[in-house]
């Protein structure tokens, strides 16, 4: 009998001992790996109000089409192409210039000029004027797509009512690393509360003495899922505070200046 009871005390010992070694099994296991560790970018990401309002006016103009969109379209007489792969790009503005054929070309943030073919050397200034002026007429056309760059800084400034409408104000500034060559200006997008798409746009700029411009978008069109549309172009006075520009507007107290039509859109995709 006592055999019995030291039998069944030492199989007690040894379950004991053997549950203790599974829980420290267990314990070992949870301890943070190399292959627990997340990956940033995978991480979610919490939005402010004007970045949730901006996504969801991309995703009204185009959303994802934008990632791999091929576009061609004539501004001014001269021909644009943008074609996206993600954050990958490639502009092209090609234009004549007395009996010159002359290929512009901004590719991922390198600039480089083609003239009947031939590939030419330019200044540190030529590269730099190039890049705006192609980078600049994308920008506008493509509205709202660059929107989400991480350059961008962004807020609600408040919710308006411009002839009869709701609007979200929204106000944009540019770091300056990776916010282009006229990263110091400041911007305002009117985005209406029922499409998502924006109506009006003004900035304010700082080169050749400054200036004040507020966009009113008509003649909008969807081109195979991407939005487009053409802008009048107003002027108000130097100093005007951006917000204040949509009730100028429905007094009438902007000056036109001009018409920004993008035109002949072709998605080249097709």
């Amino acid at each position: 009998m006592r055999s019995l009871k030291l039998v069944l005390i030492i199989f007690t010992i040894g379950l004991f001992a053997s549950c203790q070694s599974t829980e420290k099994k267990k314990v070992i296991s949870t301890e943070v790996t190399k292959d627990t560790i997340p990956d940033p970018s995978e991480i979610p990401v919490s939005l402010s109000e004007s970045e949730k309002i901006i996504q969801e006016s991309i995703e009204a103009h185009g959303g994802d089409l934008y990632d791999s969109a091929n576009y061609s379209f004539v501004f001014r007489k001269n021909t644009f192409q943008f074609k996206n792969d993600k954050s990958n790009y490639e502009y092209t503005k090609t234009y004549k210039k007395g009996d010159s054929l002359i290929v512009d070309v901004l590719k991922s943030g390198d600039f480089s000029r083609s003239v009947n073919g031939s590939v030419v050397e330019l200044s540190d200034k030529d590269i730099a004027v190039g890049t705006g002026a192609i980078n600049s007429v994308i920008y506008f056309a493509t509205l709202p797509y660059k929107l989400s760059d991480k350059a961008v800084n962004s807020k609600l400034i408040e919710k308006i009512t411009v002839k009869g409408e709701n609007y979200y104000a929204i106000q944009v500034t540019f770091d300056e690393e990776g916010g282009g060559e006229d990263h110091d200006d400041h911007y305002f997008y009117w985005i209406n509360t029922k499409t998502k798409k924006i109506d009006f746009l003004a900035y304010n700029y700082s080169v050749n003495e400054g200036g004040v411009r507020f966009r009113v978008g008509y003649n909008k069109s969807v081109v195979d899922g991407i939005t487009f549309q053409d802008y009048t172009n107003y002027e108000a006075a130097v100093g005007t505070p951006l917000k204040d520009l949509p009730k100028l507007y429905e007094a009438n107290s902007l000056k036109e200046l001009s018409k920004i039509k993008t035109e002949n859109v072709i998605n080249l995709n097709k």
